[in-house]
């Protein structure tokens, strides 16, 4: 009976475990951007290693821009030094 309700506890945990860990990695509102989040300083472009607009389902319109060395953070599209960026950014990418 300890082995039966052991091996139950344990496929219980594991169960529970890899639950959280699909939630964590394939739902879409992780890559909402929410008042709190956006960042107002100009990101030197140097250090902007890609962006990509937040999903439609998201409340606030943003950019989600993460870093060279992998931190995120939200920034609003109408910033004028963003838009710069990006123009900057598609200027040199056609021209190459």
């Amino acid at each position: 009976m300890k082995v039966f309700s052991l091996a139950l506890l344990t496929l219980l945990l594991v169960a529970l475990w890899t639950g959280s860990q699909s939630v964590s990695f394939h739902s879409h509102y992780s890559t909402c951007c929410y008042k709190d989040m956006f960042i107002h300083q100009k990101i030197p472009a140097f250090l902007i290693r890609s962006y990509q607009k937040t999903p439609s389902h998201c409340s606030r319109k943003a950019m989600l821009v993460e870093l060279l060395k992998g931190k995120k953070f939200c920034v609003d599209p109408e910033n004028s030094w963003f838009q710069e960026y990006q123009r900057q950014n598609e200027l040199t990418s056609t021209s190459t």
